[in-house]
Parts: structure tokens; sequence; C-alpha cells
């Protein structure tokens, strides 16, 4: 399969909503694309379809799959990769355990995940699972740097159609909490090579022994590169969080915490578990012994450590002494109140760039333990980029909610190329097992970087090559001039890593003539900047590193659109190909359990739809393909139809869903097909077909409706049979005999 001819486009096949989704939507577009002599291909990276192309020698034949993720990595470097990548999963552990769990009852004969690996073979096995879990896909794909933005159909809906906002007061006491020292921000170091140091460098620990370990050996540095070393230290994390719960009870509000543990795979589920342990600290300190011996760990989260709980011979004594810590402790912002799920039960079930957007969204309240909402402590230990929403929350207490209706829009020019800024979830990320000293060591012998650390500490290193910023500063100009906005660099001269960047930026723009049409400005003071400018109905480009492209595609989409899963996300892959992804998912669990439960898919594909239409505009460029053109314009009118005549998908069941929307797109797609007047071959193609939809329309939209109401068998949560979901996402039979 490696082997074969590259497809024209490339489907991602996924996980969760997004990929029962595409059950429905990828036949709609297979037959249409076909019209215009465009093939589309299909690529497994799923978490299932990585799990099982890790383990091929004690699979059968069957069983064994390709490892999509390493094929897909090599064409996104060929000039003519044309990619839709859909949301993927980007698990934690216990997200991992599910999967390899699932993929056991269905026969696979692949290892359980070792918590603590001892012999050779659990070794490999845990290396190969480190290697799928957290932000594994993004890095590989992600040859390019990214441009984000709301498409103009989608921005002129929400204005029209405003989501809820809920209001702020100025006696709102919801804040940001962060370290005051000992984290990443303060510790950082960093610095750009010279010719002489590039090489393969290493990262050593000196333990005060002199004992020295190497933890890394094979860091790939060129000349150029930034490189940046930091740490957070754990004794000022765990005093840090405890002050707050104190706090937080103090006054009254809800206690949260607000990481990443799937993006930054290794450091931020550890920080979570010092916040579970700090919770729970009475716990602990009387029941530590029988929890580790039952194998529990506080960085998998408290619903891990409750089913542990049998395994201690202690399960309601134990049980008893949570309950009492619990109602000890400040009321906990809840996942989902209704079920007992709280902000510390799973690392993955609180993401901060959906979270936190979320409460400010709300007004600054989130869902108690009461089912009620409230104010709410915000905790974000690293000072990096708590300020981005340390000062959104302080500016909409001044001036009051954002108003759909009349903001302006914010795009994103994000530096993430080849890996750029990968923090925590680069294997450079390392929790320190002993007292000493960490150095980064180059391939020359030099140290370029060091530090004192104690055991417990993180200690992270990561880098940004200097071709991908250099195209980054360059894409960023390109986008300035396109739109003729307020463009802002979000960089912070005093911190280390970004002012490495700024001595990148500063000469470019010079060099280009364009420097006063930028501004460079630390995140705080571009936070407010930047939502001055929206509120006053402005446009602004936010150019910013990995984490913050991340973070800001998700807090301004939802502010202004209500949701960050309708962006169009472009990724110019750095070798002339193109990389069109399709939203967030965040939502999509959810989406999942209630299609479960009342077979209603209520996962938007309107992503979908704006990354379709850019792929097939951008593969008429690349090949010449005037039909290819064709197909994409009239994606965009189709786009415009479901959003004008409000076809997308409603929350409840009984009411039109995701299928609905899709059999809706293919009726205005094959209608604008069919009324173009560029290609008249095309048009004589969907003239009949535009008209069968038309004539069935009742027809097809009943039989979608009557789906609904019952539970839906999709064979699995992670690796769903594939007959059981087309059946369950294909339930027309009319609409299916249309399109073929």
């Amino acid at each position: 399969m490696a082997d074969q001819p590259i497809p024209d486009i490339i489907y991602t096949k996924v996980d969760e909503a997004p990929e029962l989704a595409s059950f429905s939507l990828l036949p709609i577009v297979r037959s249409f694309t076909e019209a215009a002599g465009v093939s589309v291909g299909l690529r497994d990276i799923s978490l299932a379809g990585r799990i099982i192309a890790a383990f091929p020698e004690r699979l059968t034949d069957a069983q064994k799959q390709e490892d999509d993720l390493a094929a897909l990595g090599r064409i996104v470097k060929e000039p003519r990769a044309n990619v839709i990548k859909l949301p993927n999963i980007s698990a934690s552990v216990p997200q991992l355990v599910a999967a390899v769990r699932e993929l056991q009852s269905q026969g696979y004969d692949i290892p359980d995940y070792p918590d603590e690996p001892s012999t050779d073979e659990e070794k490999d096995a845990r290396a190969r699972y480190d290697a799928i879990k957290g932000s594994a896909v993004n890095p590989v794909l992600r040859e390019g740097n990214s441009d984000r933005r709301a498409a103009t159909a989608v921005k002129k809906y929400a204005m029209a159609n405003p989501h809820s906002m809920g209001s702020w007061s100025p006696e709102s006491r919801t804040r940001v909490s962060s370290m005051p020292d000992g984290d990443f921000y303060s510790n950082e170091v960093s610095a750009t090579l010279s010719d002489a140091q590039a090489g393969t460098a290493k990262i050593v620990h000196v333990a005060e022994d002199g004992t020295e370990t190497v933890l890394k050996s094979d860091v790939a540095l060129p000349a150029g590169t930034v490189v940046d070393a930091t740490f957070m230290s754990a004794a000022k994390l765990d005093a840090f969080l405890a002050d707050e719960i104190e706090k937080t009870k103090d006054e009254g509000i809800l206690f949260s915490i607000h990481l990443k543990a799937t993006m930054m795979k290794v450091s931020d589920p550890i920080i979570f578990g010092h916040a579970v342990k700090e919770f729970l600290k009475p716990v602990f300190e009387k029941y530590g012994d029988e929890l580790k011996a039952a194998g529990a760990n506080p960085n998998s989260g408290i619903k891990d450590l409750l089913a542990r709980l049998p395994e201690t011979g202690k399960e309601d004594e134990i049980r008893a002494e949570i309950d009492r810590v619990m109602n000890e402790r400040p009321p906990m912002y809840m996942v989902d109140s209704g079920k007992g799920i709280s902000n510390l039960h799973v690392p993955s079930d609180v993401i901060i760039d959906a979270s936190i957007p979320a409460v400010i969204r709300a007004g600054g309240k989130g869902w108690g333990p009461d089912d009620a909402q409230h104010d709410v402590n915000c905790v974000i230990p690293d000072n990096s980029y708590a300020p981005v929403y340390d000062e959104t929350i302080k500016y909409f207490k001044e001036t009051g909610a954002l108003d759909p209706t009349t903001s302006g829009t914010v795009q994103n020019i994000g530096l993430m190329a080849q890996k750029a800024q990968e923090y925590g979830s680069h294997p450079t990320t390392f929790e320190i097992p002993a007292k000493g000293r960490v150095r980064l060591v180059l391939a020359n012998g030099d140290v370029l970087h060091e530090h004192a650390v104690e055991a417990g500490d993180i200690w992270r290193s990561a880098s940004a090559k200097k071709a991908p910023i250099e195209d980054w500063v360059k894409l960023a100009i390109a986008r300035q001039k396109a739109e003729g906005c307020q463009a802002i660099f979000w960089l912070d001269e005093n911190r280390a890593h970004d002012a490495q960047l700024i001595s990148f930026v500063k000469p470019i723009l010079e060099e280009q003539g364009v420097a006063d049409k930028f501004e460079i400005l630390a995140p705080r003071e571009a936070t407010r900047k930047t939502l001055e400018t929206i509120r006053k109905g402005e446009t602004s480009i936010a150019i910013t590193g990995n984490v913050l492209r991340d973070y800001l595609t998700d807090l301004f989409p939802i502010l202004e659109l209500g949701t960050s899963a309708k962006m169009l996300s472009i990724v110019k892959l750095m070798n002339g190909g193109g990389l069109f992804e399709t939203g967030a998912g965040g939502s999509a669990p959810k989406h999942v359990q209630q299609l479960q439960e009342q077979n209603h898919l209520r996962w938007d594909s309107l992503g979908e739809f704006c990354a379709l239409g850019e792929s097939l505009k951008f593969l008429a460029d690349q090949q010449g393909n005037e039909k290819a053109r064709v197909l994409g314009r009239a994606v965009e009118v189709a786009t415009q139809g479901v959003l004008d005549n409000d076809r997308s998908p409603s929350r409840k069941v009984g009411q039109p869903d995701n299928r609905d929307s899709h059999f809706w797109f293919a009726y205005y797609w094959a209608d604008a097909l069919s009324k173009q007047t560029d290609d008249a071959d095309i048009a004589s193609h969907f003239t009949p077909i535009a008209e069968t939809l038309r004539v069935n329309a009742d027809k097809i939209t009943q039989e979608l409706a009557e789906a609904q109401g019952q539970p839906a068998d999709l064979g699995g949560y992670y690796h769903p049979d594939a007959d059981k979901t087309a059946s369950v996402m294909r339930p027309s039979a009319t609409l299916n005999k249309i399109i073929g």
C-alpha cells in the first residue's frame, strides 16, 4: 500500500464522532469527486489503528494493518500531498488503556499497557505505546505552519444567528491562579545554535554522587535551531496547589485545574497527578502503600483510583476517607455533575483550550457538584500562557461579554512545522529520578543548558528549527498583506524562548519592508489589544507559537462562533503540499454516547465542508484540474446553503442530525454543480442527480428521522465494526441508491 500511487486527496480515518460522520459523508465525497476524475484515498490514523499497527508480529494476517501514520508522514513531504485531516484522539493513558482492552475483547492479541515495566518484553511494549499516546499524530503530519481562520460564510452566519453568551459581572470572583515561581516560565533558558554547535546532542542527569545517566542520546539539533530547556519544581507545585485549595475554600468558589494531558503527554499528566494527590492528600498519607500496591496512579485520576479500591482489601474504609476529604475540600468544577464526574476524575476530560473558553463564554461560571453554576478558580500552574486567560477574564469583568452579532474576528498564523515547540510531549521531557543536575550537551561537548533539580521535578526541552521559523514569518507577512488588518506577534521579550524568536522576526520584517505593519506584544498585552480590536468589529491576526496557536484557535472561535469545530484550517506544507484540518473534537465523546443511546449524532461537519472546498481548489492549482475547481467552488455554495437554510445538526433526538446535514450538503452541492456554467460536462452529470435528490428529499429525510430514537450498535467505541457503523450512519436506502 505504501508503494501505491498517492491519491489526489487523502482522507484520514480517525476516532469518535468525526469518524462516525465520515461513514456518512465520505461516500458522498467520493461519488461527487469521481465526476472530476479525483481519487480520494483513506489512511487510518485512529488510536485503535495505530495500536494495531504497532504489534504486527502478534496478529493474524487478517488483523494486521500498515502503519498509515508513518506512511502519511512520508506523503506530507511530497509536493503533491493533499490531505484532509479530521480531529483524532490525542490519547491520555486511561484512553489508551481503554482502547487496548477493547481490541483485546475483539480478539486482538496485543499486550496490556504496563504501568511499571520490569521485563524486556514489558519495556518494549511500553515504548511502543508511549509512541502512540498523547499528540503523536500532529507532529508527524504538520510539515508546515498553520493558517486558521473562520470561513466568511461561517462568520456571517454566526453574526446573524448568535450563540448564547453568559453575562459578566465586575463582582465575579472567577480568576486564574498560577505559580508565583518555580514554573516552566521562570526557569526557562534558550539559545540559537551556531554551525559549530549543531549535531546530535544528549540530555544527561548527573546525580549528587556524580553518577551520570543519559536520559536521551540522539537529539538532532541542526544549526539555526532555537533550543529551550526548563523545569517545574515539584515541591513548589505542591505548595502552590495546597495554597490554592485553601484559598478556593475560603472564597467559596469551585476548584479546577486546566491542563492538556493529551498534547503535553509527558508533563501534564504528571502535573495532573500532583493535583489529585494534593487534593486527596490525607487519603494518600494514610493509605498510600495500599493504593500503590493496588496499582493506583494519581496521574490517571480519581476514576482509576476508585476502580483500584477493591484490590486494596480496604475498599470501604478508603472510600469513606475519600468522601470525608472531598467534603472538607472546596467544591470541584465538574465535567458531568449529573454523574458525579469531577475535574480530577480523568486527565483528558478537562482540556484547557476547550475548558477555559467554556467558562469564559458562560460569564465566568462552571458547573459544580450541586448541578448549578458558580464562580471558579481556574488553576493553570505554569505562567507561559496563563496570562492570556487571566487577561481575558479581567477584560470581560471590566467590559461585559462579547457580542457575537458585532464582534470582529481573530485569524491565526501558527508556528508548528517540524515539531516546533512540542512542549511537554516531546521525548525530551522527563520526571527527574533524583536530586542533581540536568545538562543538555551538544555534539561538540558544550553544555548548552543546565539546571539544578530535585527528585520529582519535571524537566523539558523543546526546539524550533530555522526554516519553519522563517516560513512562519513569511506566511504572516502574506496573510497580513491579504487582509490589510492589525497583525500581532504574540511574543514576550522577557521570556527566554520568545526573545530568540524575536531575533528572527525583526530582521525579516525589516528586510521585507513591512515592520510598520506588525506589532510584537507579550501574550497578556496582545490579548487585551486583540479583544479591544474585535469588540470594534475589526479583524486581528494573531501570529503565535505552537501552543498558543492551539489555545487561541479555540478561545476566539468559541467566543465568536460558539464552537471551534467550524474553523478553516490550512497547513501549507513546506515542500509544496497542503494539509486541510477540519476543526476541534473536544466534545466528540459525548456525541458518541448520545448516538449509542439514542441513534442521534449532533456532530457538525461544517469544518469538514470548509476543508473539502479548500482541498479541491488547492488540487486545481496543484494539478491543473479545472473540474476540481468547479467542485470546490460548488462546495462553498453548498456550505452556504446548509447555513442559510438552517440545515446544521440539532442537539436533541428526533431533530435533524449529522446525517441530515450531509444529505442537504449533497443536495445543495449537486444543485450548484448543475447550475454552474464553467463546465458543461459537470453540469450535465449533476443535473439528474440534483433533480432526483430534490424529488426524493421528503422521503430521504423521513428515512433518516425514522432511524433515530433507539440504541445504536457500533460494535465498539475505539474500534467500531465497519459494517455495523455504516448501517447506522447510512440509514436512508433512497439516498444510498442515488449516491451509490
